[in-house]
């Protein structure tokens, strides 16, 4: 059949028959992706659709930095920098996409959300099983978020292997220490279940190696890839702060949480504190550090 005037004719030799072969939709499992969406409002309010799909394609995200992290602490226990830096730069531009992708959510207004809010009952993003292994695979480990998932036995299990497992920022103080640096024993033998907190000693280590990036350059770019890490993952929290004062002010979340103040305190949170540390004492002279250089 020829095509009509306007029309763009199909290239002979694309495939049209799928009778016997896997087209786009069945490689993807379209028909049983976009059938995911439910709307529990009732009558069905028009902007809900956005909001399931804006947290669902949240979750499908966090699946894939997921899968990539894991890869980095492999790589790193077998000092493969090069594929762990690819990596963390894919994990990167994830969390600059996910923080772009507040703004759709962001043009619905409180009115809006206001009218189907009460549907969602005690469902919250606090509940996301795939945000808190974000967390505690980059070192913000809390034994007490594991009571969220009881309910859900094989979910209970894989937060509490993460819990129990070394951290990405772990596996690199390990890559250090097998490539000569000083980092302190108590640090390589630290209790991986507990959350990181900021060790002063490793201040120094870190020093010498942004003081001298000729002769450090593999663990110098793996530092600064760990700070754009971290860098696009704050940018995504404030992000979400924004968004849920824009939406719904100072109210309570639906999953009992304060809300803004608690997604306010959670900018606190470091993973790699010692990174951001180090810059004070980058290129400092003796004045800069208290001294005089000038007396002998």
């Amino acid at each position: 059949m020829s095509a009509s005037e306007g029309e763009r004719p199909i290239e002979e030799g694309i495939r049209t028959d799928f009778r016997n072969r896997m087209d786009y939709g069945s490689y993807l499992d379209l028909d049983r992706l976009l059938g995911a969406q439910h709307p529990v409002s009732d009558p069905v309010h028009p902007d809900e659709l956005l909001f399931i799909i804006q947290h669902q394609t949240t979750e499908l995200w966090f699946k894939l930095v997921l899968h990539e992290l894991n890869a980095v602490r492999d790589y790193l226990e077998v000092d493969d920098v090069s594929r762990a830096g690819k990596a963390l730069a894919r994990v990167k531009h994830i969390f600059r996409t996910l923080a772009e992708q507040w703004s759709v959510l962001a043009t619905l207004t409180p009115s809006e959300y206001g009218e189907f809010r009460s549907s969602l009952g005690s469902s919250s993003g606090f509940q996301s099983y795939q945000y808190r292994s974000v967390e505690f695979i980059l070192g913000n480990k809390n034994e007490g978020m594991l009571t969220v998932f009881e309910a859900k036995p094989e979910v209970h299990s894989e937060l509490r292997h993460l819990l129990d497992t070394p951290t990405v920022y772990d596996a690199f103080l390990r890559f250090l220490a097998r490539r000569g640096h000083d980092v302190p024993q108590g640090v390589l033998g630290r209790d991986v279940r507990r959350a990181w907190v900021e060790e002063p000693e490793l201040i120094a280590v870190f020093l010498s190696i942004y003081n001298d990036t000729g002769a450090y350059w593999v663990e110098y770019a793996m530092c600064e890839d760990l700070v754009d890490l971290e860098d696009a993952f704050q940018l995504w929290r404030f992000r979400h702060l924004r968004t849920v004062q824009r939406t719904i002010g100072f109210k309570t979340g639906t999953g009992g949480s304060s809300g803004v103040d608690f997604l306010r305190r959670a900018l606190d949170l470091t993973f790699f504190p010692e990174l951001y540390s180090v810059r004070t004492g980058i290129g400092a002279t003796d004045r800069d550090r208290g001294g005089d250089a000038d007396v002998d």
